[in-house]
């Protein structure tokens, strides 16, 4: 599928309002990518891809997790976390994208996860921060994304692992051990 008639799919499956953070998404990776060495298609793709299940009823996601044998546990989790699963999943069915690292970026923008490459980190992190994103400590990811993604996603991270607390909420596994390999990531890198 070429790039515009993947864009007016995805843009028909989501609201306006969403579109617009989708869009604030691709040009945030592209610039991250070309910031730090990754290739901008490849963060465009997965960018414009990043949240094609966003707004699919919950049962149609729940019915895919299921079918198509993706990890169950996230069934325990919080609905939110399920689009990223599912959206790699119908990027490669529907989409037909093959390369596993754009999948990869996909798969865990939500959660992280334990040695995300480079593209995963700028594409998660992207939705951070994208423009259009106003949230306490949004400009701080912003500031420490000039100069290292890991620090930048470990602030995010922080920032919604707090935020979960805070409302009493769970925190999927995934993403604890992400921040902690950020942590060591950023020790290392000191």
């Amino acid at each position: 599928m070429d790039r515009e008639a993947m864009i007016e799919s995805v843009k028909a499956e989501m609201p306006e309002r969403r579109w617009l953070h989708v869009q604030g998404v691709m040009a945030t990776s592209v610039e991250l990518a070309k910031r730090f060495g990754v290739d901008p298609d490849r963060a465009e793709l997965a960018a414009i891809l990043h949240d094609v299940a966003k707004y699919w009823p919950t049962a149609r996601m729940e019915n895919i997790i299921r079918e198509e044998k993706l990890p169950e546990e996230l069934l325990d989790y919080d609905k939110e976390l399920w689009h990223a699963p599912v959206g790699a999943f119908i990027a490669e069915r529907d989409y037909g994208v093959t390369d596993p690292e754009v999948l990869d970026a996909i798969r865990y923008h939500t959660s992280g996860r334990v040695g995300m490459t480079l593209l995963e980190k700028i594409v998660c992190l992207a939705d951070y921060m994208e423009p259009s994103r106003d949230f306490p400590g949004v400009n701080k990811i912003r500031s420490e994304a000039e100069h290292s993604v890991e620090k930048a996603l470990l602030t995010g991270f922080d920032g919604t692992i707090t935020f979960l607390i805070e409302k009493g909420k769970r925190i999927f596994p995934l993403t604890v051990l992400a921040r902690n390999d950020m942590v060591r990531q950023v020790l290392e890198a000191e």
